[in-house]
């Protein structure tokens, strides 16, 4: 069994975080600090944790900002130098962001020097809700700095729904303002700073389908393999829901003239096991097809109605008169991000973007 995520921030790594601090502070409570951070963590969650260490932070450091962040900084790792790393500046991270914004400029440049060491977006975020405008100024001239993580932060530190932080209601009202930092860092050289370029495009598109369709679609002309990548993942979420600009995008038009069968292996399912079955479609038309086909378990929930959930399954292009058969397991078993109930289920089978066969199948719960 994995380690519990809380154990990230533990009594040991409190003490080597305060260590640092104290090589680069000498009027700092080294003691204090550690006695403070601990008092009662074992028995908190992840940011339960990390709060802690924060006030413990609040209350061993200077009241004034630039002082702080002087010490902070210092602390951090520099030419082979350890310092304050990894899950130790989550709650550098909070500190920042409750005492930076006061101290813009400052605050946003320790932002920027700490997230080669572990990462600022969390931290940067209260800055670009307290000044938008003038938080994305200082953003965009980050987008060609030569620190890789550095140029991240640009793009996920102003994903409207970062996972885990605050969210940032202009952003999701309105994303327009970001997207010239995406587009600056559409071409990155590094994987790791276009794959967040996709999830801030993806995020959008929740809100804002024609915006991202649109988007995407003017970029997407001679565009490289790796650009490619980027536009379609960040399509994901249109794509599934069968958005026709976003099909169109990647030449999956309507299907003309198609036969698709669905055939179970059998119509009851015990749980823990899984559902086979069988997808054949035909091209009945006169001209080639490129076809995205997805399936669609239609879960009960627990009041009995059905939710759908899409998953992935095959990109093919037919021929006319030519067929092409997919055989498939979905496993029915236990995960930690759905709740499973007995009952009548439903697949669908989606083929670009649009329901082509289904049948329902029945769960069975074991005793």
């Amino acid at each position: 069994m994995p380690e519990p995520l809380k154990n990230l921030l533990h009594e040991a790594l409190v003490g080597d975080m305060a260590d640092h601090i104290a090589a680069n502070a000498p009027s700092f409570d080294r003691d204090r600090f550690v006695n403070l951070a601990t008092d009662g963590l074992a028995a908190l969650e992840l940011m339960e944790r990390s709060s802690l260490i924060r006030d413990a932070l609040f209350a061993t450091f200077p009241d004034d900002f630039p002082e702080a962040a002087a010490i902070l900084k210092a602390s951090l790792p520099v030419a082979g130098k350890p310092g304050l790393s990894g899950w130790m500046l989550l709650p550098v991270n909070q500190f920042i962001a409750a005492r930076g914004p006061d101290h813009f400029d400052l605050g946003l440049d320790l932002l920027k020097a700490l997230t080669p060491h572990f990462t600022a977006e969390y931290g940067i975020r209260p800055f670009i809700h307290r000044d938008q405008q003038r938080a994305l100024a200082i953003i965009s001239g980050w987008v060609g700095d030569p620190d890789r993580h550095v140029r991240r932060l640009a793009s996920e530190g102003t994903r409207p729904r970062l996972p885990w932080a605050m969210r940032l209601p202009q952003l999701v009202k309105d994303p327009a303002p970001i997207l010239p930092i995406l587009t600056a860092l559409m071409d990155d050289p590094e994987d790791y700073v276009r794959r967040s370029v996709a999830n801030s495009l993806n995020d959008i598109a929740k809100d804002h389908p024609d915006l991202v369709a649109a988007f995407i679609g003017g970029h997407i002309e001679s565009a490289s393999p790796e650009r490619r990548w980027l536009l379609k993942h960040a399509s994901r979420t249109l794509l599934k829901k069968g958005h026709a600009r976003a099909l169109a995008n990647f030449g999956f038009g309507a299907a003309a003239s198609l036969a698709c069968e669905l055939r179970l292996a059998k119509d009851e399912v015990l749980f823990g096991e899984g559902l086979d079955f069988e997808i054949r479609v035909t091209n009945a038309g006169e001209t080639t097809q490129s076809l995205m086909i997805d399936y669609a378990i239609h879960h009960v929930k627990a009041d009995g109605s059905l939710s759908p959930k899409v998953f992935k399954c095959k990109t093919i292009s037919l021929a006319p008169g030519q067929n092409h058969a997919i055989e498939r397991r979905h496993a029915m078993r236990p995960i930690t991000t759905r709740r499973y109930y007995p009952g009548e289920h439903r697949i669908a089978i989606l083929v670009n973007g649009a329901e082509s066969a289904s049948q329902s199948f029945v769960l069975v719960m074991p005793n």
